[in-house]
């Protein structure tokens, strides 16, 4: 998607002017993927903007710099007010919000720790990841050739930059076979997640997801729908999948802070169809939690 211009982005402590938000083409990071993220949401309420499990988001990103050695001098408390204060500099009432712990200019060589840590947080408005007609009716995705990292070479436990660049391959991949996403196995064939997006499969009323020592990231989202789905009774349970389990399965479906609760139509051509009954359920019960309509859920809220 081409990205809307905004007015500010945060950069090392300040609101900065859009277009002078600049790097050193000889930034580590842009060389040796040097750099871990977050990606989250901040929905329109009938209270006003907030953000969707920010605490959640800020400590994971700052759990991902300390294993790459990184420090970037900011609180979780001032990681989320930063948030706050670009949301509102840039007066939006709804966003995405990407914040970025990178090594910087200085260095050049794999070594990254000589070079300095620096931080920046952009946000601007992000419909639908998989499209609105996706959230709707489903979307079609297709095994990838390509396979999940290891977790003995790239923790998938860090929400590193460098990291996706397997995921884009299986991404390119998935469009050019007519997919909307691709579907990553680990070496072991095990099912692990798509490209950007945790997993889940409902079979005989049980809702099942890949665990995490199959190689996927904890996420955010994922969370959230395992809580969701168990305050509605339904059975979650973390368990090893194959690829069959995708294509017998009678409901399918992926979530994360991007895609949000998108049902799965298709799997390598098998069809699945219409979104089922518990996949729609959760979906409709999250849309209303990020929008400030469930109040047991309140405290996931970041209000500005």
């Amino acid at each position: 998607m081409a990205l809307p211009e905004m007015e500010f982005i945060w950069m090392d402590g300040e609101l900065v002017p859009w277009a002078d938000a600049k790097v050193h083409v000889l930034t580590h990071a842009l060389h040796y993927g040097s750099g871990v993220f977050e990606g989250e949401r901040c929905y329109e309420t009938a209270s006003g903007p907030a953000i969707f499990r920010s605490r959640d988001h800020a400590e994971r990103l700052l759990r991902s710099a300390k294993m790459l050695y990184m420090d970037p001098g900011y609180s979780v408390d001032e990681i989320m007010e930063a948030k706050r204060e670009l949301i509102r500099a840039n007066k939006l009432t709804s966003c995405y919000i990407r914040p970025v712990v990178f090594r910087g200019y200085g260095v050049m060589g794999l070594d990254p720790i000589p070079a300095p840590v620096q931080m920046f947080i952009a946000a601007w408005p992000w419909e639908a990841y998989l499209g609105d007609e996706g959230l709707k009716h489903g979307v079609d995705v297709g095994v990838s050739s390509w396979r999940q990292r290891g977790i003995n070479s790239t923790p998938p436990a860090v929400k590193a930059t460098g990291q996706y660049l397997n995921s884009s391959f299986a991404r390119i991949e998935a469009n050019r076979h007519g997919y909307n996403e691709a579907i990553l196995l680990n070496e072991e064939g095990k099912v692990c997640e798509g490209t950007g997006e945790n997993l889940f499969i409902v079979r005989d009323g049980v809702i099942s997801t890949p665990p995490v020592s199959d190689g996927i990231l904890e996420g955010i989202t994922r969370d959230s729908i395992m809580v969701i789905a168990d305050s509605h009774h339904y059975p979650v349970i973390e368990e090893s999948l194959v690829r069959t389990d995708l294509y017998t399965a009678d409901e399918f479906f992926m979530t994360g802070s991007a895609a949000e609760v998108v049902p799965v139509r298709s799997v390598d051509g098998y069809t699945l169809g219409e979104p089922g009954p518990i996949t729609r359920e959760l979906q409709e019960t999250y849309f209303r939690v990020v929008r400030g309509q469930e109040p047991e859920y309140e405290e996931w809220l970041d209000r500005l």
